[in-house]
């Protein structure tokens, strides 16, 4: 297979929290370029805060997009060009008034390659502890619990939780044997 040649981008709309493009490829053999619409985001992380005790820290939240809630790890936004390692210590301190003795990477993954062009980067956070209180953004509200990590496979099972970007950053963890 050969690649789609970009031929053409056109910023259609600009939100704080992402940017839509039409964007025009042509394909390597057959019909004229086509239109696609691509969201270019800033890079994401998820944080799996874990305690001493081998408990993970998680937040319940209402998420707009679904109208409901959600059971999650920390997770957010670089700010600008922060590093994510620092973005993820920063979100583990704003949504849960946690911090760790160290940031470790578990990865990264894109959350949608057909529309994206964003990755979102895990971290494991060792040695979790509580150092205040959770310092939300205005539009954000949380409700901070721990769970025995061995708890979070029938969590996943049962579908208390369903955030794919979640999962796939416990998938990371496990795959270090943690």
């Amino acid at each position: 297979m050969k690649p789609w040649r970009r031929v053409g981008s056109e910023r259609l709309q600009r939100t704080p929290v992402f940017d839509l493009h039409r964007v025009r490829f042509e394909p390597p053999e057959g019909p004229s370029p086509r239109d696609f619409w691509v969201v270019e985001a800033p890079e994401w992380i998820n944080v799996v805060p874990l305690t001493d005790d081998r408990r993970v820290v998680l937040v319940r939240q209402f998420r707009y997009g679904i109208e409901g809630f959600t059971l999650e790890i920390p997770g957010g936004m670089c700010d600008g060009r922060e590093p994510p390692g620092e973005a993820a210590a920063r979100e583990l301190r704003e949504e849960t008034g946690y911090e760790a003795r160290e940031i470790v990477p578990l990865g990264w993954v894109h959350p949608n390659p057909a529309i994206q062009t964003n990755r979102c980067h895990s971290f494991l956070a060792l040695g979790a502890r509580p150092a205040g209180e959770p310092k939300p953004d205005p539009d954000e509200a949380f409700e901070v619990s721990t769970v025995p990590l061995e708890e979070i496979p029938g969590l996943v099972r049962s579908g208390a939780i369903r955030h794919s970007l979640v999962i796939a950053a416990f998938h990371l963890l496990e795959l270090r044997g943690i």
